[in-house]
């Protein structure tokens, strides 16, 4: 028992340990690719497609099937072992085995089976399209809890130095170097910090729920993310250019693989359609054989005797040519290629935006790039002010209300840069996706 309980113990300590583990915006994605309910829906449609695989590579074996039948006869009836009529009651029974089989159906089958494949392939695709559009939401929400986070950071560095200057404030108001108004000031600034940060936290606690929703994370377990660092993030620089990055992605983006293979199973689709305009040749064959009493008299042969020598073999070959069907096959065909123009439609549509989306992530990452080195300067130039600010407050030379004013300033100069970073990292990931580099590494 003293074992047990320390095992329990030793496994609780270990998923605390794994929960309270920091998680690295990687890490996240590939929980998210494992445990996404709309991941695992996705594989639910390729399981599916490999099932309709199968039933696919069916259709080419040969249909088997056996029979057994017993029937009474009353009265007049044809005497089984004479074969002419008799009035006296009868049991008969009658044993078969056949077999038979589609030889041409117009390529219907081939057609099928060959987008039966496809689909498969498809529904990988469709896997691989799911796992990284999680991913990058994942990596998005991710950005903007560590957005929240170090908005927290500056929020709370704020406070603190509004409370120290209020301490600050009130000594030299006892003194009399500071008014009553400067120290109702100073602590109208430290509550504003104070709402300030309440309001962060809030956000900060929707932001790592909606994470945790986007990895389908237990919403009561602990999330500890890793704050990344852009220390070189603005010196890494695009080589290629929107269009050569296109022109790879229009071959490799599992999105536009999946597009034109549905294409392709549509053509297929259409051709098995347009087989059923053809006539089909069957091959069937079979054997048979039977057992026959008289109830009223005995002197019937064995069971044994008659099974061996009532048995029979039949085959046959039989050709059905299609003539009229109510338009079905016809209707078929249509909606078929209904189906066929709207998979190009969609593929070109595909190809537009990935295009599209492309162009607008290489700006933005262009325009980031220079914002975030704006904004270092302003930065900079803030905390410079900001510092010379409260100097000249302290030796009366500035108002308390210009201290504010350059500390909020600073603070929105900080945020702005973190906000700029933010947005820098996750459009170089898009692009950096697009080229073919895989969104996290498997661990």
């Amino acid at each position: 028992m003293k074992r047990l309980y320390s095992m329990i113990f030793t496994l609780a300590v270990g998923l605390q340990l794994h929960a309270a583990e920091p998680w690295t915006v990687e890490r996240c994605m590939q929980y998210a690719a494992d445990h996404s309910h709309a991941v695992r829906q996705q594989r639910f449609a390729l399981d599916n497609s490999r099932a309709a695989k199968t039933q696919a590579i069916g259709a080419f074996l040969p249909n088997v099937y056996g029979s057994v039948s017993g029937q009474m006869n009353f009265g007049r009836a044809i005497d089984p072992e004479t074969n002419t009529y008799t009035d006296v009651s009868t049991l008969y029974n009658g044993y078969g085995l056949q077999a038979s089989l589609i030889v041409f159906d117009g390529l219907q089958r081939y057609n099928e089976l060959r987008m039966a494949k496809v689909n498969v392939a498809m529904g990988r695709s469709g896997v691989r399209v799911e796992k990284d559009d999680v991913a990058l939401k994942v990596y998005k929400a991710y950005m903007d809890l560590v957005y929240c986070l170090g908005a927290i950071d500056q929020t709370t560095k704020k406070r603190d130095e509004s409370r120290a200057l209020l301490h600050q404030t009130e000594v030299m108001a006892e003194v009399g170097q500071k008014s009553d108004a400067d120290v109702a000031q100073m602590r109208a600034t430290l509550a504003a910090d104070e709402y300030e940060l309440t309001h962060m936290q809030s956000q900060t606690t929707k932001a790592q729920l909606a994470l945790k929703q986007l990895m389908n994370f237990p919403a009561d377990s602990t999330l500890n993310v890793v704050q990344p660092t852009f220390e070189h993030e603005a010196e890494q620089t695009i080589e290629e250019s929107p269009a050569q990055i296109s022109e790879y992605a229009a071959m490799a983006n599992p999105r536009i693989v999946k597009a034109q293979q549905a294409v392709e199973a549509a053509r297929f689709s259409l051709r098995a359609a347009r087989g059923a305009l053809l006539p089909t040749l069957s091959l069937s064959g079979g054997v048979s054989t039977s057992f026959y009493r008289n109830l009223d008299k005995g002197g019937h042969a064995s069971f044994s005797q008659q099974f061996k020598n009532n048995a029979g073999e039949f085959i046959g070959l039989s050709l059905t040519i299609p003539i009229f069907n109510q338009l079905s096959t016809s209707s078929t065909i249509r909606r078929r290629k209904i189906a066929l123009d709207q998979a190009r439609e969609n593929l070109e549509y595909e190809q537009s935006e990935l295009h599209r989306v492309i162009i607008e992530a290489a700006s933005d990452v262009e325009n980031s790039t220079k914002e975030v080195a704006k904004m270092q300067e302003q930065v900079e130039a803030d905390s410079l002010a900001a510092h010379l600010t409260t100097r000249k407050y302290e030796e009366g030379l500035a108002s308390s209300i210009d201290v504010k004013t350059a500390a909020v300033t600073l603070l929105q100069s900080r945020v702005k840069l973190l906000q700029s970073q933010l947005t820098m990292a996750y459009n170089k990931k898009l692009l950096a996706y697009y080229k073919g580099e895989k969104l996290w590494t498997d661990q």
